[in-house]
């Protein structure tokens, strides 16, 4: 088995981590599927930001908030962002 090289352009790795459409679209979609596998009352954000993209789910409403201190329906839902 041949052993893989890799090399690192050192100048491309802050356009790689803040993103193009396709890293967009993968945060953004990993982000709806939580938020919607956690139910109702959560809410999806994402931005970019000095050094890299990211994405959050968050409870919105305190109804939200009571389901994830009883339940963890918002910790549960994380496997949907896989």
């Amino acid at each position: 088995m041949t052993a893989v090289r890799v090399k690192m352009n050192p100048k491309a790795v802050p356009s790689l981590l803040k993103g193009g459409e396709g890293v967009e679209r993968a945060l953004r979609d990993s982000s709806e599927r939580i938020s919607n596998r956690a139910g109702p009352g959560m809410e999806t954000d994402y931005a970019v930001g000095r050094t890299r993209a990211r994405a959050s789910v968050r409870t919105a409403s305190y109804k939200a908030m009571r389901a994830e201190a009883k339940t963890r329906d918002l910790s549960r839902a994380l496997d949907a962002g896989r």
